[in-house]
């Protein structure tokens, strides 16, 4: 909104309001979005975590998890709310309001917390821990996920709308050819030359599994006082500079990245995210005034997915989302176990004292600070081999 603002009144009189051409960097923009969320958070996260102690919304904490946390129930959730309002309110400001990527972000990002928003409504009025039924949630993913999939799988290549549409129709028209430009090959990173094509359907299943299983990956990784909003910060952060690389013609051909024009806005998008996760930290961070919950972790996966899928980078984002990958993983690896061993010996056993991933080391004895900073710098340091993958080929 402000860059049109901007560029409006410079027309009007270009010599005393010329100053006003600082609009029209990305890298400024991406600063004042940060900004503008990180302020935004910090002046209304009090406001909204009395709002939601006032109306009762507390989280309720399973009887069968670690002992610890017992004493949390109760803690204002669905803080989310405020990451996402930070978010929004933001973005909506700073960037270019005819680039499409950011809107597909955006639709996805709340669409996702919509999902979360009713399912953590669940837990706190009918005050079941459980929230909606899995089946259901993953229906409302699913479908959120396809439409996306099926958007992106013609647009990454393309440079308008109208040039997607008219790619769709060509393709239905074919008979559903499975042939995409090269844009849209899956890149392997730290290798020069290394893609596969994916095809139509073969792109559509991988943004679908990237973007739901993301979401869901940050999700189950929001079980501790901070832990996740932190590595989303940094991923969203790493994921920026890989949109802003991708949507530079000049960087993206010197680093051998398809060069996807409209990526770079992104980078507010993944400012905004940087900047308001920073100030829900504030209130989150051990102990924690305020839970994210469903509406936040949700949303935030799903958009951290949809950017990695823009931007050609599903394999590094699961390099630098290392920790939500292997949450997810010791979550699946423990329900199929338990399954095996009870239908094999008639009781089930398990891989870890408890799942995820950060509550087995609770069990063994971890604090829960450790826990999470650990996990923080771990974090940190696989995006550094992420962001190394842009040079290293």
């Amino acid at each position: 909104m402000l860059v049109s603002l901007a560029a409006w009144l410079q027309a009007l009189d270009p010599d005393t309001l010329g100053f006003l051409r600082v609009f029209q960097y990305l890298t400024f923009r991406a600063v004042m979005s940060a900004m503008t969320a990180l302020l935004l958070g910090l002046a209304f996260g009090p406001w909204v975590i009395r709002r939601l102690t006032e109306l009762k919304i507390g989280q309720p904490v399973r009887a069968y998890g670690v002992e610890s946390h017992l004493v949390k129930t109760g803690t204002p959730t669905m803080g989310g709310v405020l990451i996402l309002l930070s978010i929004a309110i933001s973005t909506v400001l700073w960037f270019d309001w005819s680039n499409r990527f950011v809107w597909i972000v955006m639709l996805v990002t709340f669409g996702f917390g919509a999902i979360g928003w009713v399912d953590d409504w669940r837990k706190v009025v009918n005050k079941n821990p459980e929230g909606m039924a899995s089946r259901e949630k993953y229906l409302w993913q699913s479908l959120i996920g396809l439409v996306a999939a099926l958007y992106l799988a013609f647009s990454v290549s393309e440079s308008s709308n109208l040039r997607v549409l008219e790619l769709f129709w060509r393709w239905i028209g074919s008979g559903f050819s499975n042939n995409l430009p090269p844009k849209a090959d899956l890149i392997v990173p730290f290798f020069k030359t290394v893609s596969y094509p994916l095809g139509v359907f073969g792109f559509i299943f991988l943004t679908y599994f990237v973007i739901v299983g993301a979401s869901n990956a940050v999700n189950l990784t929001d079980g501790l006082d901070g832990l996740a909003i932190m590595p989303v910060v940094l991923v969203g952060s790493a994921l920026g500079l890989f949109a802003y690389v991708t949507g530079n013609a000049v960087f993206s051909k010197y680093l051998l990245l398809p060069y996807i024009p409209g990526a770079g806005e992104l980078l507010i998008f993944c400012a905004a995210m940087a900047g308001a996760g920073l100030a829900f930290l504030w209130f989150n961070a051990y102990p924690a005034q305020v839970f994210m919950g469903d509406v936040g972790a949700l949303a935030l996966g799903g958009a951290l997915g949809t950017i990695a899928v823009i931007v050609r980078q599903e394999i590094v984002l699961g390099i630098m989302g290392g920790i939500f990958v292997v949450e997810a993983l010791s979550v699946m690896a423990q329900v199929s176990y338990f399954k095996y061993t009870k239908k094999k010996y008639g009781q089930g056993r398990r891989i870890l004292l408890m799942a995820p991933l950060h509550h087995h080391f609770e069990k063994k004895g971890w604090e829960e600070t450790q826990v999470v900073v650990r996990f923080w710098i771990i974090t940190m340091l696989l995006c550094l081999v992420g962001l190394s993958s842009l040079k290293l080929r």
